[in-house]
């Protein structure tokens, strides 16, 4: 096991309260111990245009609850039988009732998200009616929410240090409590001392293949469509110093996304949008060559009911998206309209209008009959042909006897025939070191390593379902509560 590091004989830089990870958590956690006094420096991994972690590329918005006790009522049947510490819900709960109020202190234009109360992705909760979605200024989406956060944190005097990841915590060597940060600049090692506190909120483990295979359930991988800069940094530093962990095998996934080698992210194919509706005819099979799933059921940010329980969406892989020549030319499979995710708002890849330009770099494979297409893509000829022709049969009918389709309900039809290979994908992760509710990253014991504060997506508070809007909310309010919290230790010299 690692560890950590002890105190250098030189700083090269120091201040009252080191935050890593430059995101709403970042942001809420610097700008709440700033005002406070303290003098703040972000370490932030991503290069300058390449920061604001999964907050950037997120749908934008945060959740504002409008009661503490509905809030709590609501957390705790969220965590259904994976629960969390009282104190915990309590201080969630207390927070996230006060992210509105902080933000327009601070200059925001807090929004209530139209067509509310569609966005609470569980109703039938008690405590579901107190859940409101929100967003910065008069328009949902674009950044606009981080481009707040981001002039907030600029209008103060925070340094922010871009391309420098946090590499090991440093610990005094008989206290065991945190002196600073060890992080890395090009070639060259810094030592950044924390006078006051450490505040970790460097996001998750989604761009960690060898961590989901050791945490996530039923993805042999998973590939993200957020920041690929979130590796799992500040979860490997904590558990150094002897954190424990907590909720490691919730996230929000899966879905289903074509990943290629060229983008660091997925991207989110149009005809499986579940509201989204295209001429031709599409299904998705696994590698049996049968379908597992409706192809447009919506999820609830990747669970799905499961004989009385929520499960991630299963994902055999590989997996490909069968379809005809109608729906290849009916448009471009990926909507490169920047509303969210990375590949739209910071790859920005133009993909070609007529899918050809993709269907040229072999991302999608074409082949004159659906025996030669299943060869192509290692498939069972015989079992892909009869799996087609059931959902035609099932198109006629007008009904889906094996999973219910209603949407894009149509068969497939003239060659050629095409198939873009899926895989499992997500946002985010919500593991890491657990926390209490001062913010404070604790020990398997339960007793807090002392000066180490975290927030955000880092040990995220959401154990098995999650409401969206959730961790953009929950990256306010722990910030504050660990911004606060670090500014109010005292210097340790």
């Amino acid at each position: 096991m690692e560890h950590a590091a002890s105190a250098p004989r030189r700083w090269d830089l120091e201040a009252d309260v080191v935050v890593v990870g430059f995101g709403a958590a970042g942001f809420a956690a610097a700008v709440t111990a700033h005002d406070l006094g303290a003098e703040v420096l972000i370490l932030e991994k991503a290069p300058e245009g390449e920061h604001g972690g999964n907050t950037r590329v997120a749908g934008q918005g945060y959740l504002n609850t409008s009661s503490p006790e509905k809030a709590a009522a609501y957390l705790r049947a969220l965590c259904g039988p994976y629960t969390v510490p009282e104190p915990m819900v309590k201080v969630w709960a207390a927070e996230m009732c006060r992210n509105n109020e902080w933000l327009t202190s601070l200059g925001g234009d807090p929004q209530e998200h139209q067509h509310q109360p569609v966005g609470i992705e569980f109703p039938d909760l008690p405590g579901a009616d107190c859940v409101h979605k929100f967003h910065d200024g008069p328009t949902y989406g674009y950044s606009y929410t981080w481009k707040l956060f981001e002039r907030l944190v600029k209008q103060r005097p925070i340094p922010i240090l871009y391309e420098t990841p946090a590499r090991e915590l440093i610990q005094h060597d008989v206290t065991k409590e945190m002196l600073g940060v060890h992080a890395e600049r090009g070639k060259k090692s810094l030592s950044l001392k924390a006078r006051r506190a450490v505040v970790l909120t460097c996001g998750g483990f989604e761009n960690n293949q060898e961590m989901i295979r050791d945490y996530l359930p039923g993805v042999p991988y998973c590939y993200t469509s957020g920041s690929p800069y979130n590796e799992g940094d500040g979860i490997r530093m904590a558990m150094a110093v002897g954190a424990d962990l907590w909720h490691m095998n919730n996230y929000a996934g899966p879905s289903m996304a074509l990943k290629v080698p060229e983008i660091r992210s997925s991207f989110s194919m149009q005809a499986l949008h579940f509201s989204k509706e295209m001429p031709g005819g599409m299904i998705v099979v696994g590698p049996d060559a049968k379908r597992f799933t409706d192809e447009k059921f919506k999820t609830r940010h990747g669970k799905v009911p499961v004989h009385g329980r929520w499960l991630p969406l299963a994902t055999p892989c590989p997996m490909f998206m069968i379809f005809d020549h109608r729906l290849f030319s009916a448009g471009p499979l990926y909507d490169k309209h920047p509303s969210h995710g990375w590949t739209q708002i910071v790859e920005r890849y133009d993909w070609s209008g007529d899918n050809r330009a993709e269907l040229a770099k072999g991302w999608i494979k074409t082949a004159g009959s659906m025996a030669a297409l299943a060869r192509l893509i290692g498939l069972d000829p015989s079992a892909l042909a009869d799996t087609v022709a059931r959902w035609n049969r099932c198109c006629d009918a007008g009904h889906d006897g094996e999973f219910g389709r209603t949407l894009m309900r149509a068969p497939i039809g003239d060659p050629p025939f095409y198939a873009v290979e899926l895989s499992p994908s997500m946002l985010n992760t919500q593991g890491g070191p657990r926390r209490n509710e001062k913010g404070q990253i604790v020990r398997p014991n339960g007793t807090p390593i002392l000066r180490l504060y975290s927030a955000g997506e880092l040990g995220s508070i959401y154990s098995y379902l999650y409401q969206g809007t959730g961790n953009i909310g929950e990256c306010l309010a722990f910030g504050r509560v660990s911004g606060r919290n670090a500014a109010a230790e005292a210097p340790w010299e």
